[in-house]
């Protein structure tokens, strides 16, 4: 009897044709739409974090105590060398960096602007997050007065590379100093404090500079996966503050859950709109087999047994659309993943907000798992409205009346 719904309900679903094809193709266009959105939504986001964590924060960061408040170089990890080599020893630490940052104004011939200038080993930042990926134009030879800006920097004071640009800040003794340094890169990595602020030379230039240690560090920045890892750390040494990505960035991840939500209210707007489409089609297919529906109850044929097929016809035509909108969906992610959204003409609006020109997506099981899911309950759902037409019915008025 199963396989006899089975058929019946495979046959009725596409008895229609036209109809039935328009509906998966309804159903297919806006669920690959859907699916690319989410990827591509989510794949900006991941990528902001990413290099975000790359560039700058790690999964945890330390910093001495008063620093991030006071902003003061006083406040540093004096022994901040020994303690990276303490903590590149423990398993769960895949990387780890030391920086030197110090506030300041930098001058180029005709502007300045209030910047940052953050002592790096550019070795350990490639091991630690590809630092070269991020250099927009140049390279890393930065010879003996060379250093590396942001974009946005760079666009404020009008640098290019070779350009001459001056930093002024206090040193560790409270004296003015001035630095001279010429652009042998500039930096794109979408964290907007480093694109914004940011000239990074070699950390033990910036340390003679401050007049401090080479082994004196403002941030201890490091990378792993190990969720408790911060909390042992802030049992070890509890005169830093240890802070995780989350803490650092709490924008960034308001951001992950606003394109959570976003992507929720896309999906729930596409699941409606095929459970219309899905009750449309069905509704309008009752209607014109409602005498078939009739001499079946007046044989004997139980309504389980109608309420079944009718369910299968309903599932058919999702899993149509599904199939058609899983191959539309992963066509489009999978040339979003390679090439990216070009947004180019956008790019210094984009810029500013710490975002790349070109939007990558992300491909992921749980778009189409979740879509078939939803398609198959919205499909389900769609046909009990028409079911009540078929359990009102009454199969003499019917046969007398197309009698």
């Amino acid at each position: 009897m199963f396989k006899i719904l089975i058929n019946l309900a495979l046959k009725n679903a596409f008895l229609r044709a036209s109809r039935a094809i328009l509906l998966v193709i309804m159903i297919g266009a806006s669920m690959g739409v859907m699916v690319s959105i989410e990827g591509l939504y989510e794949g900006m986001t991941s990528n902001m974090i990413d290099k975000t964590i790359r560039s700058d924060s790690g999964d945890i960061s330390m910093f001495a105590k008063e620093y991030r408040l006071k902003n003061d170089i006083k406040y540093s990890i004096k022994n901040a060398t020994d303690i990276a080599k303490t903590l590149d020893t423990l398993e769960s630490v895949e990387a780890i960096v030391t920086r030197v940052k110090v506030s300041g104004l930098a001058q180029s011939a005709t502007k300045a602007y209030p910047s940052d200038l953050i002592g790096v080993n550019f070795e350990d930042e490639q091991k630690f997050g590809k630092f070269s990926d991020f250099i927009k134009e140049g390279n890393l030879s930065l010879g003996k007065y060379g250093c590396v800006v942001g974009v946005e920097l760079a666009k404020n004071l009008k640098l290019k590379l070779n350009s001459k640009v001056v930093f002024t800040s206090q040193d560790a003794n409270n004296q003015i100093q001035s630095k001279l340094f010429r652009v042998k890169a500039i930096i794109h990595t979408t964290n907007i404090n480093l694109d914004t602020r940011a000239i990074l030379t070699n950390k033990n230039r910036v340390s003679l500079y401050l007049g401090i240690p080479e082994t004196t560090a403002t941030q201890i920045a490091i990378r792993s996966k190990k969720d408790n890892l911060q909390e042992i750390l802030k049992k070890k040494y509890k005169n830093f503050d240890v802070l995780s990505f989350k803490d650092l960035n709490p924008q960034l991840t308001q951001m992950k859950t606003m394109t959570d939500i976003f992507n929720s209210i896309t999906f729930s707007i596409v699941m409606f709109v095929v459970f219309i489409g899905v009750l449309g089609v069905m509704y309008v297919s009752i209607l014109d087999r409602i005498r078939e529906f009739g001499i079946m109850l007046a044989l004997g044929y139980e309504y389980k047994y109608i309420r079944l097929q009718v369910m299968f016809e309903a599932l058919f035509l999702g899993l149509g659309g599904f199939i058609l909108g899983s191959i539309i969906g992963y066509l489009l992610l999978l040339y979003l993943n390679i090439y990216g959204l070009n947004l180019s003409d956008f790019a210094d609006g984009m810029q500013s907000f710490g975002m790349s020109s070109i939007l990558y997506a992300q491909i992921k099981l749980s778009y189409f798992t979740t879509s078939l899911y939803a398609i198959l309950l919205a499909s389900i759902l769609s046909v009990f409205i028409p079911l009540r037409k078929i359990k009102k019915l009454n199969p003499v008025d019917v046969i007398k009346a197309d009698a």
